[in-house]
């Protein structure tokens, strides 16, 4: 057997309470959100798990949650990498913008397309808008041909994965225990990958925000099982919620 990977979701954050296409906007997450931070440690702490190496995205929601999860765990001395290629899809021209305004303007089929399908991504944002990552200190180091102005679930595939590779499946080989505290549709890319899933199954594949979702993996990184930790009940709850993210709040 590996170390174990855990897979956490950020908690709500304020632009998920105002409805909006968040992406790589750079928010902070709501009370709520942080009591879903210092649940899911809590659940985490009850689960018997012990971290040895930590990574999250450069962005606050996830950052926060990951130390709000720590500190529940009582784990707050470990080192946690941060690094980009973990950062929610870009949204384009759509980050800002309300989910059901959009719904309206551009119509059910075409924003559910641009939300959930695996290679049609929104319209670009403007090189010179703020919404540009090329546009925002804390991305300076990176080159900019890397910097997307919009994304698909598969370009977030295309940096997850690579990442997943070069990270931390050496760590997990290591008998090494790994937590990554991220965003929906980057955590989506890694699922696709880990379970196998097809273009159409991820489409469907809802991740609700401060569950930790557990894997085991065989010496061979052959994915031997895979469960979310909590109460089931509530689970199911927070998975329909995401399920229904055209008309609710929890994106």
């Amino acid at each position: 057997m590996t170390g174990l990977l855990v897979l956490l979701r950020h908690g709500q954050s304020t632009w998920n309470e105002l409805n909006l296409f968040t992406g790589w906007h750079d928010v902070a997450l709501t009370p709520k959100g942080e009591r879903e931070a210092t649940q899911a440690g809590e659940t985490l702490k009850q689960a018997g798990i012990k971290f040895d190496v930590v990574f999250t995205s450069l962005l606050t929601r996830a950052i926060e949650t990951n130390r709000l999860a720590l500190m529940a765990l009582g784990q707050t001395q470990i080192e946690v990498r941060q690094d980009w290629r973990l950062n929610e899809r870009h949204y384009g021209a759509l980050q800002g913008l309300d989910k059901k305004a959009t719904t309206t303007k551009y119509g059910a089929e075409q924003t559910n397309l641009w939300r959930r399908s695996f290679d049609i991504a929104p319209p670009p944002v403007d090189l010179s808008s703020p919404e540009h990552p090329r546009n925002e200190p804390r991305y300076a180091h990176i080159s900019q041909t890397d910097l997307p102005n919009t994304e698909c679930l598969k370009d977030v595939v295309a940096r997850v994965v690579p990442f997943f590779d070069q990270h931390v499946v050496g760590e997990l080989r290591n008998e090494k225990n790994v937590l990554i505290t991220a965003h929906g549709n980057s955590l989506r890319a890694l699922v696709m990958h880990l379970e196998k899933l097809s273009p159409e199954q991820i489409a469907e594949f809802n991740i609700p925000t401060g569950v930790p979702r557990r894997y085991e993996f065989s010496s061979q990184m052959n994915l031997e099982s895979v469960k979310y930790l909590g109460d089931p009940e509530a689970i199911a709850t927070a998975i329909h919620a995401v399920a229904n993210q055209s008309n609710s709040k929890n994106h």
